[in-house]
């Protein structure tokens, strides 16, 4: 369970990344955990968003109109409508992973003076991974919604990994470090009280997977 601990000063984002009908009905599609569940806590997450006071930053990736994934102006490139229905406080597109690449997204946090941001949408392994990182190493505080992101399988020459695996190591690598990795409704808690989630640190994770590995190799 997430562990929640006290501080007045938070003043969260909710960042809602490349929710884009691709992942859906196009070439991308998001296996794990159930997109349908992931979607539904998207949509769970922008309304809480919007009933705390959140801003909320939706963000659409943009490859040129030939490309075969995510051409601009074409269905696939599309928000899904569970996110084109909603409220959104700014909109951007982006051409790179990262959300702050080429975009204002930097500015329009440092202007509603923002120190948290929450992500969610995909992939996370991905976009999620490149925004968290950079978004870590510039100090701001990152929490990202397990249950409302994902990922898809991968098989290349280094090897194959399945969305599953993808998503949960991924996951636990962020919460080692970079971010707070928790469920929509523990968020949704957090948001309503304004209260910030804690992530572990490389050691004590370190720890904890080594005594885990000697547990099951029965050391």
């Amino acid at each position: 369970m997430t562990t929640f601990t006290t501080n007045q000063n938070i003043k969260r984002a909710l960042i809602v990344i490349d929710v884009q009908n691709e992942y859906f009905t196009g070439n991308m599609l998001i296996e794990y955990p159930d997109p349908q569940v992931s979607l539904r806590n998207i949509g769970r997450a922008m309304d809480a968003a919007k009933e705390a006071g959140i801003p909320v930053l939706v963000v659409q990736h943009s490859a040129p109109e030939s490309a075969p994934i995510f051409a601009r102006g074409s269905q696939s490139w599309q928000l899904h409508e569970v996110v084109a229905s909603r409220h959104a406080d700014h909109r951007i597109e982006k051409n790179m992973a990262s959300v702050f690449t080429g975009t204002d997204a930097a500015a329009w946090l440092q202007k509603n003076e923002i120190t948290t941001i929450s992500v969610v949408g995909y992939m996370t392994h991905n976009c999620n991974a490149s925004t968290i990182y950079e978004a870590a190493h510039n100090g701001y505080t990152v929490e990202v919604l397990t249950d409302a992101s994902g990922s898809l399988p991968y098989a290349n020459a280094a090897g194959f990994a399945s969305a599953e695996e993808i998503h949960r190591i991924y996951s636990v690598v962020f919460h080692s470090n970079f971010a707070a990795v928790t469920s929509t409704d523990e968020w949704i808690s957090a948001a309503q009280s304004a209260t910030p989630l804690a992530k572990s640190n490389v050691l004590e994770s370190h720890l904890a997977g080594r005594q885990r590995s000697a547990s099951q190799n029965g050391i």
